[in-house]
């Protein structure tokens, strides 16, 4: 949810507000974190972290509380950590066609980020899936030539671009929906200014922020 929120903020300040865009900008939100859990896996573990599915674990004859008492690679590990890359796999590809509706002067940063994230993924997969033993890096030379294929159109799937958002992030996308982009108040911020983009966001997050507070019983804030 937290990844998927980053890919929503962003795409309101881009300006795109239909619920393709938005539920395809989650995805892509959701896609590069599963790819920082798959590369970090040792790290976190070697700290005190777990984020791999338990129950993917357990299926795969691990058990998580030994594998924290000793982050050692496997490969029935590795077969965790590739079911993981092959989730944000697909979830790059329906990424991409959120990509294609946003506004042309956007497209070639998110797409840069797209593709620099799943390289990391490749490079986890070309270690054998071993994101324990080492941590998994994209060079710069690398990143450099991802960033010239951003002047390429990418292939789209038509059909990928109308899913509805994954169950995790539809609540995200339903925020956004569901609030009027309010009138600005302040006329010294015109158009172009980066502040009337950001400004719709506010009644967004005072609407999250009290789902939260009447799940806790505590009162509701107001914006504005």
């Amino acid at each position: 949810r937290v990844a998927g929120c980053v890919g929503i903020m962003m795409t309101t300040v881009m300006g795109a507000r239909s619920a393709d865009v938005l539920s395809r900008a989650a995805d892509l939100g959701v896609a590069m974190q599963l790819t920082n859990i798959a590369r970090d896996v040792g790290e976190d573990a070697r700290n005190g972290r777990l984020y791999l599915p338990t129950d993917w674990l357990l299926e795969a004859g691990i058990d998580p509380d030994a594998f924290m008492a000793n982050p050692v690679f496997s490969p029935a590990l590795g077969t965790v950590i590739k079911r993981l890359l092959d989730e944000a796999a697909r979830l790059y590809a329906r990424a991409d066609a959120g990509i294609s509706m946003l506004p042309g002067n956007c497209r070639p940063g998110i797409r840069a980020a797209r593709l620099i994230y799943s390289a990391i993924g490749e490079a986890v997969a070309m270690r054998g899936h071993d994101s324990v033993s080492h941590r998994a890096v994209v060079p710069g030379s690398t990143k450099l030539w991802l960033m010239s294929r951003t002047l390429l159109a990418a292939r789209v799937e038509p059909q990928l671009k109308a899913l509805p958002a994954l169950p995790a992030t539809a609540f995200l996308v339903n925020a956004v929906l569901s609030t009027p982009v309010p009138a600005l108040t302040f006329p010294v911020i015109a158009w172009w200014d980066p502040r009337s983009r950001v400004m719709p966001l506010l009644p967004i997050f005072a609407k999250l922020k009290n789902n939260d507070r009447a799940m806790m019983g505590r009162p509701t804030v107001r914006i504005g």
